[in-house]
């Protein structure tokens, strides 16, 4: 019995590290394989193995970068009514200890990538520092917390053209900052609306109408820059507007009627309408942006 009772608090600590790592939130590490869409270097088996060990360093450094987050808050999530259940430090599933020794795990990780993809790890590191700072001071500060969330998604995509060796294209900069702006400013409009200031101190500086007015104007942003760039560099991409119209809607709807989007992440995966979106997106651009002859 004592071996069986041993085993499954084995498995439930397995279960915690698992957890604080954040794999749902992977998927955001998908910025990184932008250069490699809209490059055209996806039928290279190389730059494909680079950018597939971008996003795999990416995700370790986001893992990282959780887990510093939940060390510090630990005793404010424990007073949340949520985290206080879905956070595994706060939570009591996972010990200090260990999850100071699977940090250091990552960040070993981190460093021997380094070996391979320096400029990557170069990259990474602005990140690890960026959100350490959003850690400890930056997450208070209103604004400049929801342009750090965003600068953060701006970093996946610059990793992963220097993973290709390849230049940030300038539309594909403004069109992730204004997007990353979007579901950042949606994000803080539903921790608002939802747990009012109790969540975030930031929310404090906040009112739901503000951070509506933000979200409006960074997805206004993120559809023209993304269409100017469709129609006067790669006008084949025009048949993928409409869709990044619909997926503009249909988070919007899923935000307002279905009390989604504190979670981008959860938001997207809960609903296959925005699932089938992004796919068809992905597949549509893979179509126009096929090399000629390949």
């Amino acid at each position: 019995m004592n071996c069986k009772v041993n085993r499954a608090a084995r498995l439930d600590r397995w279960r915690g590290l698992w957890r604080l790592m954040r794999p749902r939130q992977w998927i955001k590490n998908g910025f990184v394989l932008a250069p490699l869409l809209f490059s055209g270097e996806f039928l290279q088996p190389l730059a494909v193995r680079d950018s597939l060990l971008a996003f795999a360093l990416f995700c370790v450094a986001s893992s990282a970068t959780y887990i510093v987050n939940d060390w510090r808050d630990i005793e404010r999530d424990r007073r949340h009514p949520v985290k206080s259940r879905t956070r595994p430090l706060a939570a009591g599933q996972v010990s200090v200890p260990a999850a100071l020794t699977l940090l250091a795990i990552l960040y070993a990780a981190l460093i021997g990538g380094g070996v391979l993809m320096p400029r990557v790890i170069l990259v990474i590191a602005g990140y690890l520092l960026l959100n350490l700072a959003y850690t400890l001071v930056l997450k208070h500060q209103p604004v400049i917390d929801i342009f750090t969330i965003a600068i953060g998604f701006v970093l996946r995509v610059m990793a992963g053209a220097m993973a290709l060796t390849v230049p940030l294209s300038g539309w594909m900069f403004v069109t992730t900052l204004c997007l990353a702006l979007y579901l950042a400013a949606v994000k803080r409009r539903q921790e608002l609306s939802q747990s009012g200031s109790e969540g975030r101190q930031v929310l404090e500086h906040y009112s739901v109408a503000l951070v509506d007015r933000y979200a409006e104007m960074a997805a206004t942003g993120a559809l023209v820059f993304y269409s100017l760039f469709v129609m006067t560099a790669k006008p084949r991409l025009v048949l993928t507007v409409p869709l990044v119209l619909f997926g503009l809607f249909r988070y919007w709807y899923v935000v307002e009627e279905l009390d989604g989007g504190e979670s981008p992440t959860d938001a997207l995966l809960a609903d296959w309408q925005l699932l089938l979106t992004v796919a068809l997106w992905a597949a549509v651009c893979g179509w126009a942006l096929w090399p000629v002859g390949g």
